[in-house]
């Protein structure tokens, strides 16, 4: 979904070694002016944080956006829950699977769209066992072993 004029700011790399990421969807955030200036600004971490479900509604707990320094007293709280901004089959789809599978939705990528609008790539996930962990990790390094030895010989 990166699109070229997409702009990165904040990535969760982690997510892809925790869980098996199933259904990527592309979310909007309900965000207040001060927080859309500082994820301008390039300044957010989403590491730790994952998508809730409230009522009929999603909502991104824990993902940090620090607050923008030109703002006075009218700032923002960083780790406020913000509010996804999805269609509702989407939503009535998501809840389902957290509800019946047990799955978890995890954010994958937040970044500023060619428009100028904040938005975040949320996935529905199933977490790895420590077995999984370890073979992707192996898979990993082989891959690049690989590259090594490719590079090497040719």
């Amino acid at each position: 979904m990166a699109e070229s004029k997409a702009r990165t700011v904040a990535e969760n790399r982690r997510a892809r070694f925790d869980y098996f990421l199933e259904d990527v969807v592309e979310a909007g955030l309900q965000l207040t002016g001060t927080e859309i200036k500082a994820l301008r600004d390039g300044r957010a971490n989403i590491a730790e944080s994952y998508a809730a479900v409230e009522g009929r509604e999603i909502v991104l707990i824990n993902a940090d956006i620090p607050p923008y320094k030109q703002a006075n007293r009218f700032n923002h709280e960083a780790r406020r829950p913000r509010k996804l901004l999805l269609h509702r089959r989407q939503i009535d789809r998501m809840i389902g699977a957290v509800q019946r599978d047990g799955r978890t939705i995890v954010p994958v990528r937040l970044y500023i769209n060619e428009a100028g609008r904040a938005k975040i790539e949320i996935a529905l996930a199933k977490g790895k066992k420590l077995h999984d962990k370890r073979e992707a990790t192996a898979e990993r390094d082989w891959q690049r072993d690989k590259a090594r030895l490719m590079k090497d010989l040719g």
